[in-house]
């Protein structure tokens, strides 16, 4: 699991918009979106970097805040 802190959300269109992002890239990825704290927890195979980039393309700048069970099934923090 990958958790961004997303800039410049502020209604639930921006929610929209950023879940419509990585579901293009990944059908079955889950992405919760918290406006309160302007972040974002993403289940999906994707590469964080890939996700970073498709929302830097519909105008949302994020940046990692941490990754936990990674694949080999251990909790990292970052």
């Amino acid at each position: 699991m990958l958790k961004l802190k997303i800039e410049n959300m502020t209604c639930n269109h921006c929610i929209s918009l950023v879940t419509k992002a990585i579901k293009q890239q990944e059908g079955s990825a889950l992405v919760e979106v918290d406006l309160s704290t302007n972040t974002a927890t993403i289940d999906s195979l994707l590469d964080e970097q890939d996700i970073i980039t498709a929302l830097d393309e519909i105008g949302y700048s994020a940046t990692k805040i941490s990754s936990c069970c990674s694949k080999d099934f251990s909790c990292t923090k970052v």
